[in-house]
């Protein structure tokens, strides 16, 4: 079998970032699917699944409800190696295109505080399975390291 184009991406060299992953089309409208790597694959530690489900409650909840990208979100949810996330938005993007809004949502999960959107048993399948504080680390981590003065090397997958 042919490799799949994100297996081919050197994560030996992959920073923390925000990639454009793939570019789909259905009809006439492309999808535009995002990496946002919030650590570096192979060299550090992964993020935990209760930090990892907590970023995804709160980062769908933003983007559901942003004036502006609410009805360009198709999907937001974690990668399985648990390095980051991925963003599919409708609109044919580049990765500085999203930045402000990327930035936006991952302050609001590092200022969020209170119960988390849909954390309860009627909501979600695993609701327990929550870490507010370290998801309000990890966020703050990734604009730090990444978002805040983002270079291009942290904008297009290397070589």
């Amino acid at each position: 079998m042919e490799k799949i184009a994100s297996f081919t991406i050197d994560h030996l060299r992959l920073l923390p970032g925000v990639y454009v992953s793939r570019k789909d089309h259905a009809g006439d409208a492309v999808i535009t699917t995002f990496d946002l790597r919030m650590t570096r694959p192979n060299f550090e530690p992964v993020m935990n699944t209760a930090e990892v489900h907590t970023i995804e409650h709160l980062g769908a909840t933003f983007l559901r409800n942003h004036p502006v990208w609410k009805d360009r979100t198709v999907y937001f949810g974690p990668m399985g190696c648990r390095t980051g996330f991925y963003l599919l938005l409708a609109g044919d993007y580049e990765s500085r295109d999203i930045v402000p809004l990327v930035t936006e949502m991952y302050e609001f999960i590092r200022d969020f505080r209170g119960e988390v959107p849909g954390a309860a048993a009627k909501d979600c399948g695993n609701y327990l399975d929550m870490n507010l504080p370290m998801a309000n680390y990890l966020a703050k981590r990734y604009l730090e390291q990444a978002l805040y003065g983002i270079t291009e090397e942290r904008l297009v997958y290397p070589e």
